[in-house]
């Protein structure tokens, strides 16, 4: 038995399901009781105006 039929069988056979049971996994984990504030907290996270610090910008390297 070559490689390909192998790797071919296995993927038919236990890759779908080892797929199907990481998907669910990732779906109950998503929508788990109590995760409703951290997901609004992440989904806010790049519209925060965060105000830079005084030496942000600056090179130390410049001479005047």
């Amino acid at each position: 038995m070559d490689t390909y039929t192998l790797l071919r069988e296995f993927a038919d056979s236990w890759g779908l399901l080892l797929l199907v049971a990481m998907f669910l996994g990732v779906v109950l984990i998503a929508f788990r009781p109590g995760s409703k504030d951290l997901h609004r907290d992440m989904a806010s996270l790049p519209l925060r105006n965060e105000t830079p610090g005084p030496d942000r910008g600056k090179k130390e390297d410049q001479k005047a």
